[in-house]
Parts: C-alpha cells; structure tokens; sequence
C-alpha cells in the first residue's frame, strides 16, 4: 500500500490477475516508447515486493526483461500488476508447523512463450513441513525443440533444489523420513524420465 501511495495509484481500477492471460509482451520493432527511469525504478521495487509475495514473481520477472528498453505496452503491464496488488493488499506468506518435515515440490514450464526469444521460462517452488520456503521462475538458456524438452529442463532444476534443501536440511541436523515428491504435469517429460533408452 506504501507504494501505491508513493505513485499514487490508491484509486486506481482493480484487476483479478497481474497479467493478461495468453499476454504478448515482447520487443516489438514498432513499440512506442515509455519513460525508462520510471520503468525502472517500479519494476525494481517490484523485484523487492516479490521476495515476500510470490504471486507476482513470476510477472515481476517478465516486466524486468525490458527494462534495458520499455515501451508503453510494458509499463501498460506494469500498471496492471499494480492495481492487482491493490486488490489483493492482504495476501503474503504464512509459516506454520505441521508436525512433518516432508520435502515436496512443483515445477512447471511455459514452452516457447517468450515472444522475442521463443525460450521457455522454467518455474519452480518447494515446500518443507508444508510451507514455502523456495522458489524460482527463469528463461531457460536455451530453446527448446518441443514442450518435452523444456518440461524436462524444468524438472532438472527442481531435482537440483530438492537435493540441495535435502542436504541443507542434513547439514543443520534434520533428517527426511518420507520419500521426497516433485510433482510435474507433463506426461512426455515423465516417459523420458522414466525410460532411458529415450535418453540421448
């Protein structure tokens, strides 16, 4: 709410999502161009407010790949995740205990979807004893050649920060009694980890 204050958006339309859904944003050869300090200067108190709310991280890590460039679609995006946290002033983190100190996480990927690049952003978030303690979303270094791929790039990362919050945990003297989860949705990326033969 501080922030919206600061800008003056305190009276600004409320939105359901902090981004259009299906959105188009990219570098476009005929983008109209916006005020870049500003851009920036939201966008990195975007990045600050994101540590502690995880619903707009992802988006905040969309609004920062242009900041080198923004255009008016870019702050229109901006904008939006701005009167979504208007509409949404209450929402954070919650820790709790649970009695378990299960490790369990989700990874997913949006195949080819930035428009610029055609890379995929990879996403991912763990929970230990039922809270979330971790969570990433970044373009992939490299494009994909089908969502398979890119799905099962995005399972590889989230291996890499489950057996490292696995061993973090060891380290400090926690032990895991229940088998380790990732949970994934793409069912080509589950036969190529199932099957290596398919490997390559």
């Amino acid at each position: 709410m501080d922030l919206l204050a600061n800008i003056g958006m305190l009276d600004c339309k409320l939105a359901d999502t902090p981004i259009v859904e299906n959105h188009k944003i990219g570098v476009y050869v005929d983008q109209v161009p916006t005020n870049k300090e500003r851009y920036q200067r939201l966008v990195g108190r975007l990045i600050y407010l994101s540590l502690t709310r995880l619903d707009i991280a992802f988006v905040v890590t969309i609004a920062s790949q242009f900041m080198h460039s923004p255009s008016e679609d870019h702050m229109a995006a901006v904008m939006r995740i701005l009167s979504y946290l208007k509409s949404t002033p209450g929402r954070g983190l919650l820790f709790k205990k649970n009695g378990h100190l299960d490790l369990e996480g989700y990874t997913n990927v949006d195949y080819a979807r930035n428009i610029t690049y055609r890379r995929s952003t990879s996403g991912y978030f763990t929970f230990v004893s039922g809270n979330l303690v971790t969570w990433r979303s970044k373009k992939q270094n490299v494009v994909s050649r089908s969502s398979a791929e890119s799905e099962y790039r995005g399972i590889a990362q989230g291996v890499c920060e489950i057996l490292w919050l696995k061993w973090l945990l060891a380290e400090i003297g926690f032990r895991l009694n229940a088998a380790i989860k990732l949970h994934w949705d793409n069912k080509s990326a589950f036969e190529i980890a199932n099957n290596l033969v398919q490997h390559d």
